[in-house]
């Protein structure tokens, strides 16, 4: 019996205690909590690494969404055009703006938007296009940003769980209208607790966003329009300002770990995740796929190992969405992979001892129960 978490946040926090303790007892000391010099020297500082002109702090991930799209004008009567195969977050936030979501099914290698499908799901409604870059690989942005581009629709990227990506060289974030950032604990840029941001590199839409954020003041106490609380709070800021800082050199352990699982597990009858030419992997999550998903994971939690499915069910067969009409079988690649996909732990602060538990016992379930080997991607 191991104990391998799939993910360990204390391990972070012990690597980055004596700054991370100092930021919070420098802004408790300040005596000003909510959007003073820490969330607007984070805003600067993240605008600057995403390559954007502004970053607005939110306070979560999903506001994220809900404000970037407010701010670009989508609303009651619009459709949005996604996939779902994400977070349940994407697709309550286009909900929560009054527009619909339209879905299109996903590419098998990326689990990112298949952008062939994009020109079929248009419609005179159409006003907006979510590329979820997931998983950490990006989303195939230029076939995308091309079909927009013809349609006259709206870009905002879905970077939740691609912070410090790359698409042909540039950071995912910085190609569409406005994209937004989750900063929940588990995310490769991790508050301790909520937390998020949209970028952008347009003044018209940061000046939105600065309103919506704050009840739709653009003068204190005056409503200019209806807006809300999302305000990313000063301590959130300061720990990851800290945490920047060390963001490349987590992601870079990230692929680290992530290579020696390809080389550990080649030949398995897996499916291992792949990288694309135009992709810079940061690995938020290593995800596997196997006609045996549940045995095996049945196996490595009796052995103490920990493991996800991100995600057991698309968000289009979900209860709380059927109203939208996507009866099983409308996206079969999105369903074929629900069933088969399952997430190993990787963090950079994954012991070597662990690494080596998770592959052992994926070898030992294999090698005690053979099946035909199907190749990896």
């Amino acid at each position: 019996m191991m104990n391998i978490p799939f993910v360990d946040l204390q391990a972070e926090y012990k690597a980055l205690r004596a700054e991370l303790d100092t930021a919070v007892t420098q802004t408790i000391a300040s005596g000003w909590y909510i959007l003073g010099a820490e969330v607007s020297a984070f805003e600067a500082e993240f605008a600057s690494y995403i390559g954007v002109e502004h970053t607005v702090g939110v306070a979560s991930g999903t506001d994220a969404i809900l404000l970037g799209l407010r701010a670009l004008g989508v609303g009651p009567g619009d459709e949005v055009i996604t996939v779902a195969h994400t977070a349940v977050a994407t697709i309550a936030a286009i909900e929560l703006t009054g527009a619909t979501p339209v879905f299109v099914d996903i590419d098998p290698d990326t689990y990112t938007l298949d952008p062939a499908l994009l020109p079929a799901a248009i419609t005179p409604r159409s006003k907006a296009i979510i590329p979820v870059h997931l998983y950490g690989h990006p989303a195939n942005l230029d076939p995308i940003l091309a079909v927009a581009r013809q349609h006259k629709l709206l870009v905002l990227e879905d970077c939740a769980q691609a912070h410090g990506a790359r698409y042909r060289g540039k950071m995912v974030g910085s190609f569409g209208d406005a994209a937004a950032f989750s900063f929940y604990p588990t995310k490769n840029l991790g508050a301790m607790g909520d937390g998020g941001a949209v970028v952008t590199r347009h003044d018209e839409v940061a000046e939105r966003l600065y309103a919506l954020r704050q009840y739709g003041w653009q003068q204190r106490y005056v409503s200019s329009t209806a807006g809300y609380n999302s305000r990313l709070d000063e301590l959130q800021a300061a720990l990851l300002r800290v945490k920047l800082a060390y963001l490349d050199g987590m992601n870079a352990a990230r692929r680290r770990l992530a290579n020696e699982y390809a080389q550990a597990l080649a030949g398995l009858p897996l499916t291992l995740p792949g990288e694309r030419p135009f992709a810079h992997h940061v690995y938020h999550l290593y995800v596997i796929q196997t006609d045996r998903r549940d045995a095996l994971r049945a196996y490595l939690h009796a052995r103490g190992i920990g493991t996800a499915i991100q995600y057991p069910m698309p968000v289009h067969r979900q209860p709380a969405y059927h109203h939208l009409g996507y009866p099983a079988g409308s996206l079969p690649v999105t369903e074929q992979i629900a069933a088969r996909i399952l997430s190993l732990p990787i963090y950079p602060t994954l012991p070597a001892a662990h690494l080596t538990g998770v592959q052992e016992a994926i070898h030992t379930f294999y090698n005690t129960q053979p099946v035909s080997v199907c190749s990896n991607r």
